[in-house]
């Protein structure tokens, strides 16, 4: 094996530990609870949002509003 220059092992050595740095940090936020909670709650959203299911979740809502209002008139 070819004799390295201390000082070019020393940059290689920095370089990997500035690169395990960032991927650690990247790993951390992805990892996040509150993000994840935060990304989960936006995937919901515009699932939601979507216009058939959004008309969906109305029918039903109407639905179990008609089925309350005859179970409370039949007493």
């Amino acid at each position: 094996m070819a004799d390295r220059d201390p000082d070019t092992i020393k940059r290689e050595i920095d370089q990997a530990r500035d690169q395990l740095a960032s991927t650690v940090d990247l790993l951390a936020e992805r990892a996040n609870p509150t993000r994840l909670a935060e990304d989960l709650k936006a995937g919901a959203l515009r699932f939601v949002q979507k216009r058939a299911v959004a008309m969906s979740l109305a029918g039903v809502g109407a639905l179990l509003l008609v089925l309350t209002v005859r179970r409370i008139k039949q007493g």
